[in-house]
């Protein structure tokens, strides 16, 4: 092998052979799953004493989350794209899980494809915006963004990215494209709701679903931050953005255990997907080990320290090469501002 690092095309093409689905392995992984996410609402709601549906819920959640991530890699087309059952359940669990499949379809690919851009990649992912663009924002305008960055929102993420932002306001944007997978996940899940509660009761409803669910949604809407908004993360413009400069510089290794890598599906193997889309969640890691240019990408953890450092990171600083928090503004420079905003 040459000892020359590859870039752009031939760096994608290095990864097509990891590309290539097993069946066998995707229907046993995708079986495995059911069993656990069955199996685990079953306890979940199921007649069992209140400190077990406690104990129960986040691991519950925790499936979702791997559920998810099948879901993922199947609206790429890595995971059983050819298998009829297959997409009539996995459009399911996009229902079940708020995230209708032509909404995740359309932000998704988009965010794919401007990964870290400065203008456009807002689409399907958080905001970045540099520090002369925020010097610029009216007062209302920086609540805005700050507000999306915040670490309430992905607290509160069942609500403010996924019931909001992916169910409720794509019907808003474009009811004639989104309306109709939209208010199916809303009358699945408001319904799914009402018969619990009615059936099982308030203690079932809150801990044996609602509970895992909202595991589910702040580890996915955490992990979706971290893995593009880290220390080392770099941005540019449109003029100096390259596809596989992105993948790798843009997109974290978030490093976790084999626990953890299980539960996320190996999703923290981001830098490798976002090179390669199609490459199968259980086939990321190896895809990493064999080819050399994967093995020093940028790393977060899911360490205290790592998750108050992302949520610290705010900004674009193009002068500085590195993501920052906001500035302190001085009082003389904040009437200024107010004054400009205000003619």
């Amino acid at each position: 092998m040459s000892s020359a690092r590859r870039e752009g095309k031939a760096l994608v093409r290095a990864t097509g052979s990891f590309a290539r689905e097993c069946l066998s392995q995707s229907r046993r992984e995708s079986l495995i799953t059911a069993a656990a996410f069955i199996s685990g609402f079953a306890l979940a709601l199921g007649p069992t004493p209140l400190w077990l549906k406690l104990l129960v819920a986040p691991v519950v959640g925790l499936v979702c989350v791997r559920t998810f991530v099948l879901f993922h890699d199947h609206q790429h087309q890595a995971l059983l794209h050819d298998s009829p059952i297959a997409k009539a359940i996995f459009w399911l669990v996009g229902v079940f899980l708020l995230t209708p499949p032509r909404v995740w379809y359309d932000t998704h690919e988009y965010h794919h494809k401007h990964t870290a851009k400065l203008i456009g990649s807002h689409v399907g992912s958080y905001p970045t915006l540099t520090v002369a663009i925020w010097e610029k924002l009216s007062p209302a305008d920086r609540r805005k963004y700050a507000l999306s960055r915040h670490p309430l929102t992905v607290l509160f993420a069942y609500v403010t990215v996924f019931l909001w932002g992916m169910v409720i306001q794509p019907i808003v944007n474009n009811p004639r494209r989104y309306a109709g997978e939209s208010i199916a996940a809303l009358l699945l899940h408001f319904g799914l709701i009402a018969a619990i509660y009615s059936g099982l009761g308030l203690e079932t409803l809150l801990a044996g679903f609602l509970l895992p669910l909202n595991v589910a949604f702040v580890t996915g809407a955490y992990l979706f931050y971290a893995q593009h908004n880290f220390e080392d993360a770099v941005f540019a413009d449109r003029r100096d953005w390259e596809y596989t400069r992105a993948a790798l510089h843009s997109s974290s290794f978030l490093k976790m255990g084999p626990v953890m890598n299980w539960f996320t599906a190996n999703i923290g193997y981001h830098h490798v997907h976002h090179l390669n889309s199609r490459i199968p969640f259980y086939r990321l890691p190896e895809a990493m080990a064999e080819i050399p240019e994967l093995q020093s990408p940028p790393v977060t953890t899911l360490n205290p320290r790592d998750v108050v450092t992302c949520f610290r990171l705010k900004l674009w600083d193009p002068e500085l090469g590195r993501m920052v928090g906001f500035p302190r503004p001085t009082p003389g420079r904040e009437r200024s501002q107010q004054a400009v905003n205000a003619s």
